[in-house]
């Protein structure tokens, strides 16, 4: 699947092949049990989406919600946009550091990080760099990268 149509978590997934239902679904319960309050799981770009909701924040420059974390199943591989390592060198460094000790390997864009299956994440950095920004956080990150 390279862009989906569909409108619900639920209806995405159902897209999906069983094996990577099974590792989209344990990523997202990472997401979900880590993700600090105030953040909300929607559809946006044919991907399964967190985003600061609109009654939060309604100012983004294209307006749509200001997405933090994006999972996606794509033809090859599987991905995890994690928006506050890209908007932020503090994290981004320690995320790479700590991804390449924990012996896995690394094959990342700007804040894409890609995977073939579950096993090659290192799941407890993931979680915990989830957690690591708050909604208050990323909406201040996001206007001083808008100056």
């Amino acid at each position: 699947m390279v862009k989906s149509k569909a409108t619900t978590v639920e209806e995405y997934i159902s897209e999906l092949s069983d094996d990577r239902a099974g590792d989209i679904g344990a990523v997202r319960k990472v997401i979900i049990d880590n993700l600090p309050k105030g953040y909300v799981e929607t559809m946006q770009y044919g991907m399964i989406t967190y985003v600061v909701p609109f009654e939060r924040y309604p100012n983004t420059y294209n307006g749509l919600p200001l997405g933090y974390i994006s999972l996606a199943s794509q033809k090859n591989y599987m991905a995890l946009y994690l928006m506050n390592v890209y908007g932020d060198k503090d994290i981004e460094s320690n995320f790479k550091n700590r991804y390449i000790a924990s012996g896995k390997k690394l094959d990342m864009g700007k804040s894409c990080v890609r995977f073939k299956k579950l096993e090659d994440l290192p799941i407890d950095l993931i979680g915990e760099t989830i957690a690591m920004t708050t909604v208050e956080d990323f909406i201040k990150k996001y206007e001083e990268s808008r100056r």
